[in-house]
C-alpha cells in the first residue's frame, strides 16, 4: 500500500526520477499487461527503490493514469504545433502535414500501448476522462492558434473539434489499421482538403 503523503519533487533529480518512474512502469505495465506488473518491478525498471516510488505515487494505477496521461497527449497535442505566426506569412496547409506527419510517429512509439489503453477508455471512467480531457484541451488550443492567424468560420467550436477527430483517425488508420488496398498518401491529401475546406 503506498504512502498517503505523496509528494511533488522539486528539485532537478527528483523530478527526473518522477519521470522515469512513469515512463518505465507504463511501458512495462503496456508490455506485461496491468495485473502482471507490479511495484518492485516498476522500481527495478525506473532504476529506483520502492520507497522512491510510494513517495511520488499512491500505487502502481496512480503511475499507470498519469502515464495514459502523457501517452494521449502526445497522441492529440502535435496539434498546438501548428505555428502562431505572421498571418500572412501562414499556410495551413503546410502547418497540416508537419502536424500529421508528426501525430503519426508519435503514434508508431506507442504502438504496443494503444490496443490495451484504447479497450479502458470503454471500461475505466477514470482512462475515458483522461482522453476526453486531452481532446478538448487540443480542441481549444486550435481554436486559439486558428483565431490568431485570422482564420475565422462559423461554428469553429464543432469544426476544431472535427479536425482534432479526423487527424487522429487518420494516424489510427495509417498505423494500426494498415489496410493494404488503400493510398494512404491520397488519404493524407483527402484530409487536409477537407479540413481546408472545413474552415472556409
Amino acid at each position: 500500500m503506498g504512502n498517503q503523503e505523496i509528494r511533488e519533487p522539486i528539485q532537478k533529480r527528483s523530478i527526473e526520477k518522477k519521470r522515469n518512474i512513469i515512463k518505465y512502469g507504463f511501458e512495462l505495465i503496456c508490455e506485461k499487461g496491468y495485473h502482471n506488473t507490479n511495484t518492485a518491478e516498476i522500481a527495478k525498471a525506473a532504476g529506483v527503490s520502492t520507497g522512491i516510488v510510494y513517495q511520488y505515487f499512491n500505487d502502481k494505477r496512480d503511475i499507470f493514469l498519469q502515464g495514459i496521461e502523457q501517452y494521449s497527449k502526445s497522441l492529440l497535442f502535435p496539434i498546438t504545433e501548428i505555428s502562431i505566426k505572421n498571418p500572412k506569412n501562414f499556410d495551413l496547409k503546410t502547418e497540416l502535414n508537419n502536424v500529421i506527419k508528426t501525430s503519426v510517429k508519435n503514434h508508431k512509439i506507442s504502438e504496443s500501448a494503444h490496443e490495451e489503453i484504447y479497450s479502458l477508455q470503454h471500461s475505466d471512467p477514470e482512462v475515458a476522462q483522461i482522453f476526453l480531457n486531452q481532446e478538448i484541451e487540443a480542441t481549444n488550443r486550435l481554436i486559439e492558434i486558428l483565431e490568431k492567424n485570422n482564420i475565422t468560420t462559423t461554428n469553429i467550436n464543432e469544426k476544431a473539434h472535427l479536425i482534432v477527430s479526423i487527424i487522429d483517425s487518420l494516424c489510427h488508420e495509417i498505423v494500426y489499421h494498415k489496410h493494404s488496398n488503400m493510398d494512404y498518401k491520397a488519404m493524407q491529401e483527402i484530409v487536409i482538403e477537407t479540413i481546408l475546406n472545413l474552415l472556409k
